[in-house]
Parts: C-alpha cells; sequence; structure tokens
C-alpha cells in the first residue's frame, strides 16, 4: 500500500526506512542524538503487569462445617397450628399403692390400691435463628464468570446458621441463671512467682458455655450488647455471665516473688469461671478458667478492666430469646446426672481417674447411676480434646492395667497389624444390650472441663413412652430465606429458623464439670 501525502511524495519508504534505522541504533532522534528502540526506557517486562491473571474458580471454603448434634437429632416441622410455644403432656412416673409402693399383695376377694400417676404440662417457646448479609450490584457484576455471589452467599448464611444452631442445640441457655459466686478464697499467698507485694483484689464471674467461647483475657469477658439489625433496628442479648463476686483480698509480701492462687464453689450450669486480679481499682482479667480456681505466678495487668464492667451486680447468664440446648437441659432438671468435681488444689483442680480395671472411675460412676436410677445407657458421651486426651492417657497409658486395642487386618494383599487406638468404645457393663459399649466423641464446642452423656433413643422397655427419641427439634418454620426488596443498589438476603429443641426426657442427660487436665 502507497500514502501519498500532501503534495504527492509517496512517504512509505522513507517511513519504512526511519524506523528500521531507530531499531538498528542508527536513527537520530528528534533532539539529534541517537535512538535505539531496544534500550527505551518503556520496556514491557512482567513487573509492568501487562499480563493475564490464572484465577480458579470458584472461590475455596476453608472453612469448616462441624454441627454433629443438629445431623442427628430427630427434626419435624408445624406447617400450621403451631402457635408460640410447642406442648405436650408427660406421665412423669408410675408407682404402687401409696403407703408401701413396692408391695403388690392383696388377700382373697379383695380389692387392691390405686396405683399412683404423676403427670405434668410441658411447654417450650419457639425462637427464631438467623443471620443476613447482602450483594452490591458492583460486586454481582464483577464476580460474573468466576462464581455466582447471590447464590454463594445464601449458601454460607445457611452454614453459619447451622454452625449457631449446633451451639444452641448444645449450649443454649434460657433457664439457668448463674448467680454472684461465692467471695473468693486465697489461699496463703508462695513465692516461685514474681507477682509484687501488695495488697490484691480478687473477683470472679462464672461463665456459661456461650460466655466461655466469646470470652478471652485480651477481649474480657461478653456482659451485654445491643445488636443492629440490617433494617437498623436494634435488640439486646446477654453474654453468658454471672453477677460479679464479692472481693477477696491477699496480701503479697514474698519480696515480688510471690504466686497467687484462689478459689470459688463450683455452680451448676457454669463451665468456667473469669478472674480479676489487681489492687484496688486497678483489677484486670487475668485468667479464664474451666475449673473453679487459679493460680498465677504473674500479673500481665493487660486484661479487661474490672472497672469497665458497669453492670457487675446484674445476672447475663441467660437469653429469654434463647431455648435451653441439651446441655442447660440438663442443667436445668433435678433428674439429669450432674456431678461437679472437688475443687482440689486451687489452681490444679481435680481430675479424672483410671480405676485400674481400664475404665475411669468418675465415667464408671455415671453409667452405674444412669443404670440404677432410670436403667438407661447413654448412646454417645461428647468431650473437648483434652479431656479425651486425658481419657487415652488414662485408658490406654501402658499401666499394669491399661487397655490396649489391637486391630489385625487380613483383607487385601498386604495384611496389616495395628497397635493403639483406632476409636473410643467406652465400655459399659451397665447395660443389658449385646454391644455394651459407648463411643466417646469430640465436639467442637464443648468446652474443656466438661464431658456430657446422652441417650439419643430410650431402650426397647420403654415401649410405651410413644417419645422413642429423648429430644428432637421442632420447627414452626424450617430454614427458610428472605429476598429483600430493593431499597439500596444490593441485593439483601437471610437465612431463617424458627425452631424449639424439645426435651422429653432429662433424665436421659448427664455432665460431670469442673475437670482438670
Amino acid at each position: 500500500m502507497t500514502i501519498i501525502a500532501t503534495g504527492g511524495k509517496d512517504v512509505t519508504a522513507e517511513t519504512i526506512g526511519a524506523v528500521h534505522k531507530v531499531i538498528s541504533g542508527t536513527g537520530i532522534g528528534p533532539t539529534g542524538t541517537q535512538e535505539d528502540l531496544r534500550k527505551a526506557t518503556g520496556t514491557i517486562t512482567l513487573a509492568t503487569g501487562l499480563v493475564a491473571y490464572d484465577l480458579e474458580a470458584p472461590s475455596k471454603t476453608l472453612y469448616p462445617i462441624l454441627t454433629p448434634i443438629r445431623n442427628v437429632l430427630p427434626r419435624t416441622s408445624k406447617p400450621s397450628g403451631a402457635g408460640t410455644a410447642a406442648n405436650w403432656r408427660q406421665v412423669d412416673s408410675i408407682a404402687g399403692n401409696s403407703s408401701l409402693p413396692m408391695l403388690g399383695w392383696v388377700p382373697e376377694g379383695q380389692r387392691a390400691a390405686r396405683m399412683q400417676v404423676n403427670a405434668s404440662n410441658k411447654s417450650a417457646s419457639y425462637v427464631t435463628i438467623g443471620l443476613e448479609s447482602d450483594v452490591t450490584f458492583e460486586a454481582q457484576s464483577a464476580a460474573a464468570g468466576f462464581e455466582d455471589e447471590m447464590a454463594m452467599t445464601g449458601a454460607r448464611l445457611l452454614q453459619q446458621t447451622m454452625t449457631l444452631e449446633e451451639i444452641a442445640l448444645l449450649g443454649g441457655n434460657a433457664s439457668v441463671l448463674l448467680g454472684t459466686p461465692a467471695t473468693p478464697t486465697l489461699a496463703t499467698a508462695a513465692t516461685g512467682g514474681t507477682i509484687a507485694d501488695a495488697t490484691l483484689k480478687v473477683y470472679v464471674f462464672a461463665l456459661t458455655m456461650e460466655g466461655y467461647l466469646m470470652a478471652t483475657v485480651a477481649g474480657g469477658i461478653k456482659r451485654s450488647a445491643t445488636i443492629t439489625g440490617m433494617d437498623n433496628g436494634t435488640y439486646s442479648l446477654n453474654g453468658g455471665s454471672s453477677k460479679s463476686s464479692a472481693v477477696g483480698t491477699q496480701v503479697t509480701a514474698g519480696g515480688n516473688t510471690s504466686t497467687l492462687s484462689a478459689s470459688t464453689t463450683a455452680i451448676k450450669g457454669a463451665v468456667a469461671y473469669a478472674w480479676y486480679v489487681g489492687t484496688s481499682g486497678a483489677e484486670k482479667l487475668e485468667a479464664i478458667t474451666t475449673i473453679n480456681s487459679m493460680k498465677l505466678t504473674a500479673l500481665a495487668g493487660t486484661g479487661q478492666a474490672y472497672s469497665a464492667i458497669s453492670d457487675a451486680s446484674t445476672d447475663r447468664s441467660l437469653n429469654t430469646t434463647a431455648f435451653d440446648g441439651l446441655l442447660y437441659s440438663g442443667f436445668n432438671s433435678a433428674t439429669a446426672y450432674y456431678v461437679a468435681l472437688a475443687t482440689g488444689t486451687a489452681g490444679t483442680g481435680t481430675p479424672l481417674t483410671a480405676s485400674g480395671r481400664g475404665t475411669i472411675t468418675e465415667i464408671d460412676t455415671a453409667l452405674k447411676a444412669f443404670w440404677d436410677n432410670y436403667r438407661l445407657s447413654p448412646d454417645v458421651i461428647y468431650c473437648h480434646s483434652q479431656q479425651l486426651n486425658s481419657i487415652m492417657s488414662l485408658i490406654f497409658g501402658g499401666t499394669a492395667n491399661g487397655a490396649l486395642r489391637y486391630t489385625i487386618a487380613l483383607d487385601g494383599d498386604s495384611p496389616t497389624a495395628i497397635a493403639g487406638i483406632g476409636s473410643i468404645k467406652y465400655p459399659n457393663p451397665f447395660k443389658l444390650d449385646d454391644n455394651p459399649v459407648v463411643p466417646i466423641k469430640l465436639h467442637p464446642f464443648l468446652p474443656p472441663g466438661t464431658i456430657m452423656f446422652w441417650c439419643q433413643n430410650l431402650p426397647v422397655f420403654y415401649q410405651s413412652s410413644n417419645v422413642p427419641m429423648v429430644a428432637q427439634v421442632e420447627c414452626r418454620r424450617d430454614y427458610y430465606q428472605i429476598p429483600w426488596p430493593i431499597v439500596t443498589r444490593a441485593n439483601a438476603t437471610g437465612v431463617y429458623s424458627e425452631e424449639v429443641l424439645k426435651v422429653y426426657a432429662p433424665f436421659a442427660l448427664g455432665a460431670i464439670t469442673n475437670i482438670s487436665v
């Protein structure tokens, strides 16, 4: 192609020639200097950023969804006529005549005494669990071809709602007030630490499971909070902590080498205790323990200030908009098994103990009580990894009376032998069926220091109970998603469930608390 400039001059050959000269380094630039495009400062490199972006779709979900109790609880729905609460009537017990209830002898020709029937009404109010989120129009447009952001937001909302539901089904608390912890008892200050000589004040708060999960030494305990919904409406929730104890006082005078130990009385429903220590007016949160005592060798002085808690005389342990989970259904019942281990040495507490026959004394005592009192055996024992580790050490610890499992696999071309613990199936002699073992399982939200027993299904000799399961979730409206009307340039959505945990047989639940390492 020929380019004709003004005046009829052919510039094609001239232009191409000039470019060749510059590229070869023999051309002259506008300033009269030699120019070489091969050495120009505008060289394109990786650092320039003019490269493709290799983004693998979809986004990777790297958070666990652990809901073991939610996954196994029976779940029913009431599509109509649910009202505000689930109600049922139960026969709690029957017995013989009122004078000598264990004797049924009747003389010839006479009529027997009237049987005793004890019944009660039960009710559990429906509550709502839910979360919301939104996605801007720009975010949806930018994600096109990568993933459907609205669909993924709905899925993540459901997953997190299920996680919150799991915490509620285990540790929701609508009925157990922790009250006021006993004034801390302080041991005589000993040496071995770095606590300076002073008159120290000690306060303690008891914590529910929810309170423990939200508390940190650095961030403090959660008392209550005003929650702002996505409609800008507000509501208040309690954070799962008791009233403050009265103050305990201890003088340390060990030449700035003191340690400090304190204990309080264990509270039914408490799974942890928060300890505030310091000189008068400068008390700070120094420890959160899962036993009812603590021992300090030094004071960090960086935790939440006791003076910052303006409502220390108010009990913040329960929420009336909640339901009792399995743990607190047991704590709230006089029939459920409950033991808090002894205080022991402050800061050390009382651990589980080996029975000498390959089992744990405290667990054996609980299993015996289930059988003696209600002819039951738990189907599962839940615990924290700390307790599971202790149980494994006590059962399989290599002592003369320890238990050890050997598994020999003979299938395949390479038979193998595995020595050790494949899983913990705890032997339970207090059981009628042919498989007298109870699995011990980890629960992701159960605090250390607490073990929970759960008989999921009543045995066959409760055949006329009309409740083969011990507990179930009843939904007035099961998981549902709301696509809210557009009021900003974003799509808002929420996932909710309206439900209640119905515990028919709280005597089939149990807990051991205040367990040290």
